[in-house]
């Protein structure tokens, strides 16, 4: 809620301009005494000043220079006396615009609402272009039934404002999932806004998510607005919850409970509509029961959890995902081969769907624009080097390496040294056929 301060020395003025901006859902300040103007303004934060030009002791112009001084608000002059002259003085001195009384008070209340929109807008850009302008979010690719469950929770909860903690191992998807819930809620025009609450330090988190005030520490040159404030009417997405420090933990309770901040630095309570969607890879439950995270911010946040699954829980989805992928990279063989997919979805994939994009990524540069074949993929898989036989070596003639050895080139005599051929027949993969074939030398 953008606040303003209107300073007019005739009180019904100042009273009817605030009480139309209150209704009309401004934070409205009115003072009809220019030297408490001044005060204020000193000890609090203005989006907007709305002031008359011609005032006892102190005039609009001389409100105009304080408030460019401290370089935050936008000013408005009023004046019944008007003059081309005063009226170009006042745009020259940073005034965001000249309003001659009498008014309609709805021209000044657009006015207001352009000025502010302008501001936030700005804000956004800049935050836009500073970090999260590289962000560009994948379609949701899946029909398996872990997928589908999930889905079926994200279709639900996105129509209400009911806040959202996602769950899963790291690289799942869990940002993909809170940016699905916001596209498919109301607030879906609104922005959506990313913090990764691991990624920052404990002071930079507290002034990325609730703003600062100039002068507030060291560096802090200029008035900020954090990101509950930018991402007013939206929804803000707060990754890895799990990796905020204690305090944090408080502020963002009374966030949740009432609805309202305050600025690092600041003295006035800023109130924020946004829907919070929280993730974590770790088991906040236990991290209570260490001491480590909040219980009634756990409670806060849980009101309607959703687990992401693993893509070790959604093999079915891998070959589907792999297509995407190599699609969207624009790969000229983006069909993948029934090998290439058995070996895919017989890795136990740590690293998720992140693991999968990296596989790829690196597949690609080595096929050089051919179909990707298994020798492309770069699994580190340990069964890949593990023996083809497990039975007690004093059983075989020969030992055990023997015998396996002796295995393999019956199978490559037997297929004429076609490989895909030969590990059919041992009922490996050709991958790990080369890995055995590399131990026992055999060319």
């Amino acid at each position: 809620m953008p606040n303003v301060l209107v300073i007019d020395d005739e009180p019904k003025m100042t009273l009817l301009v605030s009480n139309a901006l209150r209704e009309a859902g401004f934070d409205a300040t009115g003072v009809s005494d220019p030297t408490e103007a001044l005060k204020l303004m000193e000890s609090r934060s203005f989006d907007i000043i709305i002031t008359d030009q011609s005032m006892p002791k102190i005039s609009g112009i001389e409100i105009l220079e304080k408030a460019r001084q401290k370089g935050e608000a936008e000013v408005i002059l009023m004046t019944a006396y008007g003059t081309v002259e005063s009226a170009v003085e006042a745009m020259k001195k940073g005034a965001a615009d000249y309003i001659l009384k009498p008014f309609a008070m709805e021209e000044l209340i657009l006015l207001c609402r352009k000025l502010s929109d302008r501001q936030r807008l700005t804000d956004l850009t800049a935050l836009y272009s500073d970090e999260i302008k590289n962000l560009n979010y994948d379609q949701f690719i899946g029909h398996s039934r872990a997928a589908m469950e999930m889905l079926g929770l994200i279709s639900k909860v996105a129509a209400t404002d009911t806040t959202v903690l996602l769950t899963g191992k790291s690289g799942t998807g869990k940002e993909l999932a809170a940016h699905l819930i916001h596209q498919n809620s109301n607030r879906k025009n609104k922005p959506f806004i990313p913090v990764n609450c691991a990624a920052l330090a404990e002071t930079l988190l507290e002034s990325e998510l609730f703003g600062h005030e100039k002068g507030a520490f060291t560096g802090a040159v200029a008035r900020k607005r954090g990101r509950f404030e930018l991402a007013d009417g939206g929804t803000i997405f707060l990754d890895e919850i799990g990796e905020m420090s204690p305090g944090l933990q408080a502020k963002l309770l009374r966030v949740l409970e009432e609805r309202q901040f305050v600025r690092v630095g600041g003295v006035d309570n800023v109130a924020t509509d946004v829907r919070v969607i929280a993730a974590t890879n770790r088991n906040l439950k236990e991290e209570i029961t260490r001491g480590k995270f909040r219980e009634d911010l756990y409670y806060r946040l849980n009101v309607f959890p959703i687990h992401v699954p693993s893509l070790a829980e959604r093999k079915e989805d891998i070959p589907s995902l792999a297509e995407y992928f190599l699609k969207k990279r624009q790969y000229r063989h983006p069909r993948l081969s029934t090998e290439v997919v058995a070996l895919l979805t017989s890795y136990h994939w740590p690293g998720n769907i992140r693991e999968l994009k990296n596989i790829l990524e690196r597949g690609m540069i080595l096929a050089g624009g051919e179909p990707l074949e298994i020798e492309h993929i770069g699994i580190e898989d340990e069964t890949e080097t593990a023996p083809l036989l497990t039975e007690n070596p004093a059983a075989l003639p020969g030992g055990l390496e023997a015998s396996e050895k002796e295995m393999i080139l019956k199978a490559l005599e037997k297929t004429g040294g076609n490989k895909t051929e030969a590990a059919r027949l041992l009922k490996i993969t050709r991958r790990r056929l080369y890995s055995r074939m590399k131990y026992h030398d055999i060319k």
